[in-house]
């Protein structure tokens, strides 16, 4: 049996200002063509169809031409929810889906085991897929816990009630055939892709799921949520494909795929990573205000799309400098300023010997002008008695 397993579509991204969905549409229409001519005999997408949850219409229209190719192509599909998504708009979708033949599981039900999808494939061969849609940590870890302030056991909290979900869908399994589990979720030791929205993955970090608690019995786990290729589980094995363009500036770089799943009864799967070609690529370029021109002239041609980050000295201001970087490079989508201190920039200006108040001194006078006495006096009395209980402690 072959499955192309696919996440993190996004569809209706817009990025500063930018829509993404033309290129989204491209990489979906790239990889129905992958899994016609790869003989796929099912597709599963683990969630985050939509980046937003009242997505456009050209973002709906871009998924479910998706889902339409794979219908022309006789390639049945399974998909979940992601956090992104409008579980409830997709739930009522449901239905309508299913005449094109994707099975959609949009949101948890009290009874794990109606979360079972099971697809017939062209050889006479049975899939059995446990698909476990996002499902949020305020509806596993009651309020009440989170205000008790004890973060180790919302955790652990967490884990039972995914761990409860996860027992019970392996229930479903069957036996003489391929046994699949599909969740959109952070596990363990997942390494985020460097996106900007991804930046706050140390807060998810306190909701995880553990390797350990992945059903021995799946022969695959289809994942979906972290944005960066990778592997996280060799027993079972199981796989985040990643999203399905650069999505950010924080992916720049990264290479994109499909994973496709080799597998029959009772056997270890292989998994063969497929590269996608669609979606532009994303850069960051650095640049002082001495090589702005030169390094920009190297970029001419580019297609790709570019934020430029100006190191200059704070406070400098910089009149004009949009207009120039657009004018050299049409496609950039950002210029920001990383502005350095100069007493951390110029050797003779370095913090080195300097006291906490003189730095204090010499801040307020760059910003407000000169210290009053008062307030002198009160941030000396403030240190002292900080570093007072300092030595206390360590005593």
């Amino acid at each position: 049996m072959r499955v192309l397993h696919t996440a993190d579509f996004h569809a209706g991204r817009n990025l500063r200002g930018f829509d993404r969905t033309p290129e989204i549409h491209g990489a979906l229409t790239e990889i129905a063509e992958l899994a016609r001519s790869e003989r796929a005999d099912v597709v599963l997408v683990s969630g985050d169809l939509f980046d937003t949850v009242n997505p456009s219409a050209e973002a709906e229209a871009a998924v479910f031409d998706f889902f339409l190719r794979l219908r022309d192509a006789n390639i049945p599909a399974v998909a979940i929810a992601g956090n992104h998504d409008s579980a409830a708009r997709l739930h009522s979708l449901a239905g309508l889906l299913g005449w094109v033949g994707v099975q959609l599981v949009a949101q948890p039900t009290a009874n794990p085991l109606d979360m079972i999808r099971t697809v017939q494939t062209r050889g006479g061969e049975t899939l059995t897929v446990g698909a476990l849609p996002f499902l949020s940590e305020r509806r596993l870890v009651k309020a009440a816990d989170v205000l008790g302030g004890d973060v180790g056991a919302w955790r652990q909290k967490y884990r039972e009630g995914m761990g409860f979900f996860l027992r019970r869908l392996a229930e479903g399994f069957r036996p003489g055939g391929v046994n699949m589990l599909m969740a959109h979720a952070t596990m363990d030791g997942a390494v985020p892709s460097g996106s900007e929205r991804t930046m706050q993955f140390d807060l998810l970090n306190a909701y995880t799921l553990s390797p350990l608690q992945l059903p021995a019995t799946a022969q695959y786990v289809a994942l979906g949520h972290v944005h960066k290729p990778q592997q996280n589980s060799e027993m079972p094995l199981a796989h985040y494909p990643g999203s399905v363009v650069q999505l950010d500036f924080g992916e720049g770089g990264e290479k994109k795929q499909v994973n496709l799943v080799e597998v029959e009864p009772g056997r270890p799967a292989r998994v063969l990573p497929i590269p996608l070609a669609s979606g532009r690529e994303l850069r960051t370029v650095r640049v002082t205000l001495d090589n702005v021109d030169a390094r920009l002239a190297a970029l001419e041609g580019f297609p790709g799309l570019v934020k430029v980050v100006v190191r200059a000295p704070s406070g400098t201001a910089l009149p004009g400098l949009k207009d120039r970087v657009l004018r050299r490079l049409p496609n950039t989508l950002a210029v920001e300023l990383d502005a350095v201190q100069e007493d951390l920039a110029l050797p003779e200006r370095r913090r080195e010997g300097l006291s906490l108040l003189d730095l204090y001194e010499r801040f307020h006078q760059e910003r407000r002008g000169e210290l009053p006495g008062d307030l002198r006096d009160a941030f000396r009395e403030a240190d002292e008695a900080a570093r007072g209980e300092e030595e206390g402690v360590v005593a």
